[in-house]
Parts: C-alpha cells; sequence; structure tokens
C-alpha cells in the first residue's frame, strides 16, 4: 500500500509506523488516522511482525491536531459512524473504539517519542503498551486550552498510567510537562539523549523479539488490558486456564529446551 501521511517498514521482524509530516510536526490529520490504523492493522495480522514501534519523522512525535483541519471542524462529523470499524464479537467493546484499538492487537506497541506530544498526538502515545522518549520531548493534553475536553478515552487511559491526581493536573491544566517530569510520574517508562533513542529503542525490541515468546507475550498483554474489568479471583482463573494451554505450547517446550541447553531460544509463537 502506498501512504501519504505515514511511512511503514518492516525489518528483523519490527514494524515501523512513522508519521511523517515533519514539516507540520507530524500534526494529525483524517489520512493520518485512516493510515496509522491500517499500518497497525497490518503489523498485526503479519506472521513476519513480532513487535511494532509507532514513531515520527522530525522534530516532533505529534504536535496534535493540523490546526488547520480543526477550523472546519463540523461538530455534527464527531458523532459519524465513519469512525467505527464493525463489531467484532472477539474483541471487548472497550477496544474498538475510534483510537482504542492499540490494546486488542496481540503484539507489543511501543511509542518511541522522538520529540513533542500534544493533544491527539498524546493519547496515542497513551495507547501505546511502553513508551519511550527523547530527554527533550515536551508533553502537553492541550484539551483544556482550546476549548476541548478530555478526548478519545485519555480520561479512563492516563490515570491508570499517572494515577489520578496527576492526571487532573495534566488535563484541567494543559500544561507544557518536561520529560523529566514525565519519567517521574510514570507518563513515560525511558528517556535517552535524543541521539541515542531509536538506538536505545531498537536494542529494547530486538531483545524481546529474539528472547521473549510472541505467543507468551500476547497474552500477558491481554491478561493486563483485561486486568481493570475484573476481581482478583477472575483473573486468577483467567491465568490458570492460560497457563494450562502454555504449558501445552511449543513455545514452552522450546523456553525449557533452551534454557537447559544454554543456547537462544528459536520460538514460532505456537
Amino acid at each position: 500500500m502506498t501512504y501519504q501521511h505515514i511511512l511503514y517498514d518492516v525489518e528483523s521482524r519490527i514494524a515501523t509506523i512513522t508519521l511523517n509530516r515533519p514539516d507540520r510536526m507530524n500534526a494529525w490529520t483524517p489520512t493520518m488516522e485512516r493510515e496509522v490504523r491500517t499500518a497497525m492493522e497490518a503489523a498485526a495480522t503479519d506472521d513476519g511482525v513480532r513487535v511494532i514501534v509507532l514513531t515520527g519523522a522530525g522534530r516532533a512525535f505529534c504536535a496534535g491536531a493540523d490546526m488547520e483541519e480543526l477550523k472546519t471542524l463540523d461538530p455534527n462529523d464527531i458523532k459519524s459512524d465513519q469512525w467505527m470499524k464493525p463489531f467484532d464479537m472477539n474483541r471487548r467493546p472497550d477496544w474498538q473504539t475510534r483510537y482504542s484499538f492499540y490494546p486488542a492487537i496481540s503484539k507489543p506497541v511501543i511509542g518511541m517519542l522522538n520529540g513533542a506530544a500534544a493533544g491527539i498526538g498524546l493519547v496515542h502515545a497513551l495507547y501505546c503498551d511502553l513508551r519511550f522518549a527523547a530527554d527533550n520531548t515536551v508533553f502537553t493534553t492541550s484539551f483544556s486550552r482550546r476549548g476541548l475536553i478530555a478526548e478519545h478515552g485519555m480520561s479512563w487511559m492516563l490515570p491508570r498510567i499517572v494515577g489520578h491526581s496527576n492526571a487532573l493536573d495534566l488535563l484541567m491544566s494543559a500544561r507544557r510537562v518536561s520529560s523529566a517530569e514525565a519519567l517521574q510520574i510514570g507518563l513515560v517508562n525511558r528517556l535517552y539523549p535524543a541521539a541515542e533513542l531509536r538506538a536505545k529503542t531498537m536494542e529494547y525490541v530486538k531483545d524481546m523479539v529474539d528472547f521473549a515468546s510472541p505467543r507468551a507475550v500476547g497474552v500477558i498483554k491481554r491478561q493486563l488490558y483485561e486486568v481493570p474489568f475484573q476481581s482478583l479471583a477472575e483473573a486468577t482463573i483467567y491465568a490458570n486456564r492460560e497457563m494450562e494451554l502454555a504449558a501445552r505450547s511449543d513455545d514452552f517446550r522450546e523456553g525449557v529446551a533452551s534454557f537447559l541447553e544454554k543456547r537462544p531460544p528459536n520460538f514460532s509463537g505456537t
């Protein structure tokens, strides 16, 4: 597929999706929205991909919605059914809204935040499973300073990542947050000098690709995203059921064999 506002590349079982409007600080557009979702779904169904990395071209990750698009926004379009995919009975409804599909992807999604992450850009960063950022990255929710509210599930996701009080602070004030503060409150998992961000992120990702069972990683991701909807008993019962299936899997046998034989594993994902 030919993309207009993103780049898509697969190498060494890693799919990299790059927001590619560097002259506009990768400001979000409807075209970018369609292309990111298409690329995510392509990576999710590609047996040759084990980890997905989302990043931006140039000096920003995503500086928010393109203001030229917002100037002509029709409020009726926000309610349009065009943003919804056909309902999938195999996915929790929570992961089928406009941007909340990331948790339903069975592969890890790593946000490689190379610069400013604001508004809708921050929404997408939050839906990533992990966030690695350059040490000069600045974050802002931005919505309250545009007369808008916490959009696209941010009121649900943000408190689960940074806590209730920090989420209120970031959303109500819409102030700028430095990368150092973002690390302190848990908004990002790791910080690296800007020049080292890509190499350090790929080092982490390659280690996961080479040494972690893709089957196990997919189940673990699903477990953790189910937890907010489960009691402890339900989570334990679910884990016990998955443990039995894991013990019957090829990846379990390979994991044990590679450990005993002191060699790198060759996981099949089955």
